[in-house]
Order: structure tokens, then C-alpha cells, then sequence
């Protein structure tokens, strides 16, 4: 689910030793061709980000850029926060939404300021086309961040990625912590799961942090009761960007964009224009089974035809799979038990070109509602950034989103039962079935109920703002950092 797959694990590293550079020697190639084409002049900067801590960590022994023999006597300690920052999904999002955070927080308590912050990539591969399509603002800080320097001996290292990637990962990946557990002054672990429980193996590497940041209580649950040491489990909500995420600030997507799926016979998938529908359901989701896209295609085409005034848009990035969606998603109908209305299907509309994360609220600000009837998440992230921008959510009442998701902030979709994922590494585990006659009836209420929507809307902004703005998050993170700090020897 979170992450990448896990692979059989290759020789771990020896603790003392450098740090290696890990990253497949052909992706990199294609990333600096993609790069060089696409923006040469951010090439270096760019590269010492996905290089990571290779040049920017310090060791106790080593001499300073001056001669100086001991380069950070005096300096407060560094917190080093090690996650995808160059991939794009969830922990990517995630990270960059604390590391924003800290820096604000730094900022406006500067001269109180009891630790510093440096970033290196890790876990995920890295992803030119999400690099690119960052507000400059966020390259800006990345490249800053990127080269600070960090002694080791005396840093928090914060390993924000699925277990599997942690010292000595599963597959190729920068380690974290880079030269294991003994060098650093305390060790964080920030992950989460989508099912009831985790793994043995993630559960033993969770045990061997200092201490295991999880956004919910809903994960604070299932790590103990998978035994996960429960001293070491704290609960740290994600943070949404809700001045970036701002209706007021930003124009709607002229629509319609994409191309409408309609499925005409048994033979083709027809790619046509139609004009704007004039209510839009926006579903931004991973091409995966976990995300539920078959119970939503399936509540949607039931539940409207041709006859109604409206569309579903889809924005889906590839999880593992090839990109031709629209073939799935024909394929899907026609397999399925769903009957065409004689009004003709409702129009589902996929958006087949990369929006970038600096145009993603323009397209939330074209919705008129998100939903996302999701078998299990972390957190949810485009659901916490549809809220922020004022639009109603369906989603599934359980994982990640039980946190911030209440009735009068959204629309809470029911799990009829808890089923077995039958394949891949989480087999065995438990995930949610939700009800496909509840989503269909939530999508026709907020359809029809437009005023109840926005009032809901509004409603979960306020909530947003409120309880997980970055400056409250900052000062969660930066108090469990003093507390790591303080107990540290």
C-alpha cells in the first residue's frame, strides 16, 4: 500500500561506513536527461537534493569548510528529516507540509530557535515531473535545506517513510538512519498503514526507533495491538497547507478538461468533448484497489445518467501499473453487473494530462464536491486538501480520515464489513468494504442539497484552519523534537 513493494532485501550496509548512494543508476540517468531538458539550470541544486546527506552530513571527527576542527561547537543540534521529498504521493506531501511548518515555526521564534532542520531524499524514487511542477517557493527551501550541514552524533533523524525503506532497507533506497541506530541522538520513525494491523517484520523495525510518530488514533490502535512497543507510539497529525489550499486565492479549471469515458458497445472505448456539466464530483486517487474506484464508478453510473446535470472527474496517478485508464475503466463497466440507462451513461470524465502540485487548488476550486470511498488510508491526503478548500467530502468512515472527519464537516460513508486483502504484503490483513447504496445516496443528497454542501464545506475550512493548520502542527512536531532532544544523552 504506502511505499514502495517490498522486495527481498539486498546486504545491509556496515553502521560505520558512509553512507551509500543507492539509487538505480539508469533512473538517474533518465531523471538528469528529463531534468536537463526540461529546466538545465536546476540541475545541480536538484541533484544535491536527491544526493542527500552525502554531502551535507557532518561526522564528529570531521574538519570543517575553514579547518576548524570542530565545525558546529556551539551550534544548536539539527533535526534531519529524511523522506521522498522528490516523488510526489502521500509521504512526500507530508513531509513537505512539516518541514514548511518548521521553518514557519522557526521563523516567527527565531531567536528561541533550539534546533536546526536539514532534508534528504529517501524511501521512493524520485519523480522529475512532481519536482518540477513545485511552487518555487518549495524548490527554494529545498535547496537550502538540502545542503545545510548536520552532525550526526548530535541530530534527531526523523525516517518519514514506510518501514520497509528504514536501516537496512528492503530495496534500494538512501538508508535511514544513513549509518544506522547507534550514531544518532535519537531516532524517530513517522509512518502509517492502511489495514487493522502491521506486519512482524515492520512491527520489529518500528521497535527498534526511539520513538514512532502515527497521524491518528486510529493508528495508535493498531500499532500496539500489532506490538509495537507502546511507549514509543505517539500520535502526530499532518498538517494541510491552508494558505495554499485557499478558495480565496485561487480561480477554478476552466472545464470541461479530460476526455469523457462513455462506454458505447462491447468493442470500443468512445474519447469524446461534451460541454461543462454543471455539477462536478472530483474523485484524485492512485490507481490502485485500496482506493475503491470500482465502488465509485460503480455508485456513480447506477446512481446518475445522461439525464442528470453532471460529470465525475477523475485524476489518477499510476501505482505499479501501466497509465491507460480508460481502457480499465471500460473494461471495468463491461464486466460489471451495471445497466445503461436509457437516458445513456453518466459522464465520467479522466483527466489525462499531469496537473501540477502549484495548479492542483484551481482544480479543486472547479469541483463542486470530493469523493473518495476508499477501502483504508493513512491519512487522505486530497481529502484534507478538498476541505481546506471549502469543498463537501464523501468519504469512507474509517483509518486515517476518522481523525478529521466528522458530520458536520462532511459526508461519512459506512463500512458494511471489514474484508481480507487476499494478495501482495499486506495479505491477510483487514480493509473496509464501504456501502455502494449508502454512496449512491450521499452523492445524490449533496447533488441535490447544494446549500447543505456548502455549508459543509465551509464548515470543514473552519476545521481545517482550526486543528491542523501548519502553525499548530509546528508546534506538535517541535515539542515532541525537545522532547526527543531532552531525553537523548
Amino acid at each position: 500500500m504506502s511505499g514502495s513493494p517490498t522486495q527481498r532485501p539486498p546486504p545491509a550496509p556496515e553502521p560505520k561506513l558512509r553512507p551509500r548512494l543507492l539509487l538505480a543508476p539508469a533512473l538517474l540517468a533518465v531523471s538528469v536527461a528529463v531534468l536537463l531538458a526540461a529546466s538545465p539550470s536546476h540541475l545541480p541544486r536538484l541533484l544535491r537534493l536527491l544526493l542527500g546527506p552525502k554531502h551535507s552530513l557532518l561526522r564528529p571527527a570531521e574538519r570543517g569548510p575553514l579547518g576548524d576542527a570542530s565545525p558546529d561547537a556551539g551550534r544548536p543540534p539539527c533535526v534531519l528529516w529524511m523522506a521522498p521529498f522528490a516523488s510526489g504521493g502521500g509521504y512526500c506531501s507530508e513531509a513537505w507540509s512539516y518541514v514548511a511548518s518548521l521553518e514557519d515555526h522557526a521563523a516567527a521564534a527565531a531567536t528561541n530557535a533550539n534546533f536546526t532542520l536539514a532534508i534528504a531524499h529517501h524511501g521512493d524514487l524520485e519523480s522529475p515531473e512532481f519536482w518540477l511542477g513545485l511552487p518555487e517557493q518549495s524548490k527554494n527551501l529545498a535547496y537550502r535545506l538540502a545542503t545545510a550541514r548536520c552532525e550526526l552524533s548530535r541530530a534527531v533523524v526523523v525516517c518519514h517513510s514506510e518501514p520497509g525503506a528504514w536501516y537496512p532497507p528492503l530495496y534500494e533506497s538512501l538508508p535511514c538512519p544513513p549509518t544506522g541506530y547507534d550514531e544518532p541522538a535519537f531516532v524517530i520513525g513517522r509512518t502509517m498503514f492502511e489495514t487493522d494491523r502491521v506486519s512482524p517484520e515492520h512491527v520489529r523495525r518500528c521497535n527498534q526507533m526511539d520513538a514512532v510518530w502515527v497521524p491518528t488514533d486510529f493508528h495508535v490502535s493498531t500499532f500496539v495491538k500489532s506490538g509495537v512497543d507502546p511507549s514509543k507510539v505517539v500520535k502526530v497529525v499532518q498538517a494541510v497547507d491552508v494558505a495554499f489550499f485557499d478558495p480565496d486565492k485561487h480561480s477554478p479549471l476552466s472545464l470541461p478538461i479530460g476526455v469523457s469515458v462513455m462506454v458505447l458497445d462491447d468493442s470500443r472505448l468512445d474519447l469524446v468533448s461534451s460541454e461543462g456539466k454543471g455539477f462536478v464530483f472530483l474523485s484524485v486517487f492512485k490507481w490502485e484497489q485500496r482506493k475503491g474506484w470500482d465502488v465509485l464508478l460503480r455508485a456513480f453510473l447506477q446512481e446518475f445518467s445522461g439525464a442528470d446535470d453532471v460529470a465525475l472527474y477523475l485524476l489518477i496517478n499510476a501505482y505499479h501499473s501501466d497509465t491507460d485508464f480508460g481502457r480499465k475503466i471500460h473494461r471495468f463497466v463491461k464486466e460489471s453487473s451495471i445497466e445503461k440507462s436509457t437516458d445513456g451513461w453518466a459522464e465520467v470524465r479522466l483527466i489525462d494530462e499531469h496537473v501540477p502540485q502549484s495548479a492542483l487548488p484551481r482544480l479543486y476550486k472547479a469541483a463542486d464536491a470530493f469523493v473518495l470511498p476508499s477501502r483504508g488510508e493513512g491519512w487522505g491526503r486530497p481529502v484534507v486538501e478538498a476541505m481546506a478548500m471549502e469543498l463537501p467530502v464523501i468519504v469512507t468512515n474509517w483509518s486515517g480520515p476518522t481523525e478529521y472527519l466528522t458530520e458536520e464537516n462532511g459526508y461519512p460513508l459506512i463500512v458494511e464489513r471489514l474484508t481480507e486483502v487476499t494478495e501482495g504484503p499486506f495479505k491477510g490483513h483487514l480493509c473496509a468494504e464501504p456501502s455502494v447504496d449508502h454512496l449512491r445516496a450521499l452523492m445524490r443528497h449533496v447533488f441535490s442539497d447544494r446549500e447543505e454542501a456548502r455549508k459543509k464545506g465551509k464548515k470543514a475550512r473552519e476545521d481545517m484552519v482550526n486543528k491542523f493548520s501548519p502553525a499548530i502542527v509546528a508546534r506538535i512536531v517541535a515539542d515532541q523534537i525537545q522532547q526527543a532532544l531532552a531525553s537523548s544523552p
